[in-house]
């Protein structure tokens, strides 16, 4: 194939290949969320970046690496590269293949599941060039599995617009929960917090993420919300709209993060960014997400008293809500932004590009 039909392999392209529901409404995720913002980033830097949707497995790999030419910068999203190791060891040979790693696959698999995804997470990562890692919980994670040795992975964590402060309500009554309806963000355990402030006024719970990845899991949600009493007072949305969730955010006192399993904690940094404070469990990558910002609550994982314990604490302490509130606000001219996140990566693909990977580690430990 020819290598002049692009920009010089040499020069700033690269092809991104994305999971092909990259821009389905119904489908919206935090790794879809970082890839669209990245490709934005890269884009305003200079970068040539061709965005190229596939399908999970060795066949869709196979074929979107096989239409790349020979030395081609290809930037994957490493749950596409997880899915298909022997089409990315293949295609490792004539390409420069770079992973993004939004999250460690045997940290949201069943016990069952767990040591064949890693097996092929690393197989696949290890034919990589170099890896970014979407935090540094997630960079720590491929390490002690062994998939990866420290001098190939940098740290780019996701970013936040920049956005008004949340108005909120008078009563702090109004709860929201972000996130895939699924067992690993533990919307569960929130609603058994909740069934036990089912005599305190006013409070609502809007659950904001897709039904449709587990709907078994969401229909057992349901029914233990009506069994609670709960179900005038719970709200499942489905997904929202980048308008719709931003509607969202104006109105809500206080973000829940209940999660099992987290790489990051998108929510959680952009309910910070709206000026929201956050009560989230201390799991995977979720303590960097709010920085250790005054206005987040974190508790144990897997525990629904803890949750409850603050929870009631929150709807009682008017004074309380107000320091974390104007912790929130206080807070939010340091968010990080999109595009610190993409110079990050910038660096990474060039030091690639240029055969070193010098400029990107110290880039990493900066971070």
């Amino acid at each position: 194939m020819s290598t002049t039909a692009e920009s010089s392999v040499t020069g700033r392209a690269v092809r991104f290949v994305v999971p092909e529901a990259i821009a389905d409404p119904a489908t919206v995720s935090g790794g879809n969320v970082y890839d669209l913002a990245l490709r934005d980033g890269l884009t305003a830097l200079g970068w040539d970046v061709r965005m190229v949707p596939a399908p999970l497995g060795e066949r869709g790999m196979h074929a979107v690496l096989s239409d790349a030419p020979d030395g081609a910068l290809v930037l994957v999203d490493g749950l596409l590269a997880g899915s298909a190791p022997d089409a990315f060891v293949r295609g490792s040979g004539r390409l420069v293949l770079v992973v993004l790693a939004h999250m460690v696959a045997a940290s949201i698999t069943s016990a069952d599941e767990r040591a064949e995804a890693a097996e092929r997470e690393r197989r696949a990562f290890d034919a990589a060039r170099y890896i970014v890692a979407t935090s540094a919980w997630t960079r720590d994670e491929l390490l002690s599995e062994g998939i990866s040795r420290p001098g190939r992975v940098v740290v780019a964590r996701p970013g936040t617009v920049a956005s008004s402060a949340a108005t909120g309500s008078p009563s702090g009554a109004r709860l929201l929960c972000v996130g895939v309806v699924a067992p690993h963000k533990g919307q569960d355990l929130l609603l058994r917090a909740l069934a036990g402030l089912d005599e305190r006024p006013e409070w609502t719970c809007t659950f904001a993420g897709s039904v449709d990845l587990d709907p078994e899991f969401a229909g057992t949600l349901k029914d233990l919300a009506a069994a609670s009493g709960l179900a005038d007072r719970v709200h499942f949305t489905g997904v929202l709209s980048r308008n719709e969730l931003e509607e969202a955010y104006a109105s809500t006192d206080l973000l829940v993060v209940p999660s099992r399993a987290e790489s990051f904690g998108m929510a959680a940094a952009e309910a910070l960014a709206h000026g929201i404070p956050v009560l989230a469990t201390r799991v995977g990558g979720v303590p960097e997400a709010v920085s250790n910002s005054g206005a987040a609550l974190l508790v144990p994982p897997d525990d629904p008293w803890a949750l409850r314990v603050v929870l009631e604490q929150w709807c009682t302490d008017a004074a309380r809500r107000q320091a974390l509130k104007a912790e929130a606000v206080q807070a939010m001219a340091g968010n990080r932004t999109w595009s610190e996140t993409a110079r990050i990566v910038d660096v990474a693909l060039t030091d690639v590009l240029a055969g070193s990977d010098s400029t990107a580690g110290e880039e990493a430990r900066r971070v």
